[in-house]
Parts: C-alpha cells; structure tokens; sequence
C-alpha cells in the first residue's frame, strides 16, 4: 500500500496563534478524511478571521486540544525554531499471529506535515524611538495587523492545500470503516 504525503505550506506564526492555527489545520483535515457519519460544526477562529468545519466528534476535539497542549509546551522550550507536526493516518494488520503472541504493525496510508515557524513577538529596547501604540508582544497594533493578515492569507492556502489534496488524492484510502481512521498526531520531542 502506497503511503501518500502532502507537505503544507510553512506558516510563520506567533505562540498566541498556535492553538487557532492547528486547530484549524487538524480539524480540516480530519473533516475531509472521516468517512463515517459525523455531525459538522463551523467554528470560528479566536485571533484569525477564518471559519473552519469540525467533525463534532467530542473525543476527537479533545485528543487535538491535547496534542495542541503538549506542542505549546514544546516550543515554550524551544523558542523561535522551526517545526513539524504529523498527523498519520494507518491500518493495523496482525503481523505473525499465534497462540500466545499477536503483534500487529501499522501501515501507514497518509501523512500530514504541517510546518510551523513560531516566531517570538518582537520586543523594543527602551532605546527605541516611539513608534505608535503597543500592544502586550511589544509590536504596534499596525504591524500585529499586518501580520496576521498575511497569517490569515498563507493558512488560507494551506486550507485550500489540504482540499485539493484530499480531493485529488483517494485511491490510496482503504476500505470504509465504521469509524475515524486510526491516526495518530506526532509533534517534536
């Protein structure tokens, strides 16, 4: 079985958008590969003036809040670094079975690399001449607008990325199942 691949768009981003970010890009994902019957649900973004469909799965919502918990702890440990994030979709096939012994081995069918670089708020020495007025990161409110519409503009992209992926790309998929796939969402150690 082929394992496909879509590389998404690197996104520059600030800590206080993460959550709305992947939220967004996860859910996505998940809505346009989830087969089984579901119970869609806009949201809006917090931050970003962007509206996405979730799959009104509370279990599902809840595993990629957490996942989203544990990458924030990360980059608050690695400050302005690139990342990656991957959500695999899999199979789980019995491999070797016996009496006492039943291993199996995931084969994956799909990734995700969603790339990120989260990038501090940039900070003024008191050196610096009065620009305008500031808001909490340090940046004017002109330039934070500015950048979050060019946020909003590149994750659109990626939302459109991910569509035309998951339109273009089905042969792969195996068969239906009764439920969300088995995936898994990995995020840097």
């Amino acid at each position: 079985m082929n394992c496909e691949t879509c590389q998404l768009k690197e996104l520059v981003l600030e800590p206080t958008e993460i959550r709305d970010v992947l939220r967004c890009i996860l859910h996505t994902i998940f809505f346009h590969r989830t087969l089984s019957l579901v119970r869609p649900k806009d949201v809006d973004c917090d931050l970003l003036d962007i509206t996405y469909v979730q799959c009104g799965l509370a279990e599902l919502e809840k595993e990629v809040d957490e996942k989203i918990d544990q990458f924030i702890a990360w980059v608050e440990k690695h400050p302005n670094r690139r990342s990656q994030v991957c959500l695999s979709f899999f199979d789980e096939k019995s491999k070797n079975p016996g009496w006492f012994v039943n291993k199996t081995e995931r084969i994956y069918w799909e990734q995700w690399f969603i790339n990120l670089h989260v990038m501090s708020p940039k900070t003024y020495s008191k050196s610096n001449s009065y620009k305008g007025i500031t808001n909490f990161g340090g940046n004017t409110l002109e330039e934070t607008s500015s950048r979050r519409a060019a946020l909003e503009s590149s994750l659109n992209e990626v939302l459109f990325q991910i569509i035309n992926f998951a339109n273009e790309k089905k042969d792969h998929i195996p068969a239906i199942p009764d439920r969300i796939f088995n995936h898994e969402i990995m995020i840097p150690r």
